[in-house]
């Protein structure tokens, strides 16, 4: 097995991983640049495609574990993936009610993690059929969203759409994401069935990239699905709008061809001797991904324990940032010192040996 996939995979989980955490790490919600906000709604940001390439990396890194199965029984593969599905879900809605202040009655269920854990779960299974079954099912799961998000009248509306009106009818408006003003969740469970197809091409391009013999050729080969990938959904976007809060099907293409490109980028840079060194520090960082994440959210939220007249800890070093900062750099700076931080604990972790999965 080519150790060099294995470090392209986790560079590029590493550089997922540091740019979510500098997108979720702002100074000041209210002096964050362009390019680091998600769309309002319809369209998509830099910022947006993040998190489906966690998706996508999530599958890839499942072809490398289904090979190292193959002699494990899938009773035994079934429990484990059950099991890996739950502590996710647990350790996300941990992470939603942390600092443990907050009502239960208000908690939010659903989440990052959360989607992360039930997308996994029915890819985990799906890729254990045939290929051809595979791609009915993925192109089954695109289409079979695009109708059921077109049997309600206002189809892509933030009001009426009807991932909101699952969530509300199944967990109730007050378990829900509040940051649109109204009840409404972007890691729904309706618009969990796409995301699955996020995992699953992640999947595809590593059996693609690794099990082919020629290697050369399968690269291309990637390169064609990528760009057909981008150009079909910039043509679906005309009547299935990119939107990443309903992940629409066009924003599944999209996010995918993306993300093909970027694991093939990967691979061709860690070639050069000039660039091997960031693609090694990129990796550090994503060999730890699940405990940074969540270390990065708990860290942040800790902040707001402790208060110094009136403002929190959060609000203070921002505050003394922009003595030396304009508002915009210094929110940026905030983020980048975040990061850079979560970056030297997995480095320290990387040369303890110390590996943190579930």
């Amino acid at each position: 097995m080519s150790k060099q996939r294995y470090i392209a995979l986790d560079a590029m989980r590493g550089l997922t991983l540091a740019l979510m955490i500098l997108v979720n790490t702002p100074g000041s919600w209210s002096y964050v640049y362009s390019p680091l906000r998600h769309a309002v709604w319809h369209g998509a940001t830099f910022t947006d495609f993040i998190f489906p390439f966690f998706l996508f990396i999530v599958g890839s890194a499942m072809f490398f574990s289904n090979r190292s199965q193959a002699d494990v029984p899938y009773s035994v593969r079934t429990i484990k993936i059950l099991k890996r599905t739950m502590l996710m879900f647990v350790i996300g809605i941990g992470l939603n009610f942390y600092p443990f202040s907050s009502d239960v009655s208000e908690l939010r269920i659903l989440g990052v993690l959360q989607r992360i854990g039930l997308a996994y779960c029915a890819a985990a299974f799906i890729v254990w059929l045939p290929g051809v079954v595979r791609l009915v099912i993925s192109v089954g799961l695109l289409l079979g969203y695009w109708g059921l998000l077109n049997a309600v009248a206002e189809p892509y509306s933030l009001l009426n759409n009807l991932v909101r009106q699952v969530d509300i009818a199944v967990l109730g408006a007050e378990h829900l994401w509040q940051g649109k003003g109204i009840a409404f969740d972007p890691e729904g469970l309706l618009s969990s069935l796409p995301a699955i197809v996020s995992v699953i091409a992640g999947f595809e391009a590593a059996r693609i990239l690794i099990a082919s013999e020629n290697k050369r050729k399968a690269q291309w080969v990637l390169v064609v699905i990528a760009l057909a990938s981008i150009v079909l959904a910039l043509l679906w976007h005309q009547a299935f709008p990119l939107n990443k809060y309903l992940w629409t099907s066009s924003f599944v293409l999209l996010t995918s061809g993306a993300a093909i490109f970027v694991l093939l980028a990967l691979v061709q840079l860690e070639k050069l001797s000039v660039s091997k060194s960031v693609e090694v520090a990129l990796a550090t960082l994503g060999k730890n991904p699940l405990f940074i994440y969540c270390l990065s959210i708990v860290w942040v939220k800790t902040y707001y324990l402790f208060s110094v007249g009136g403002q929190s800890l959060y609000q203070l070093i921002y505050s003394g940032l922009c003595v030396f900062f304009n508002t915009y750099n210094a929110s940026l700076v905030f983020a980048l010192a975040h990061v850079t931080a979560l970056w030297l604990i997995a480095w320290g972790m990387d040369r303890k040996k110390i590996v943190i999965s579930i």
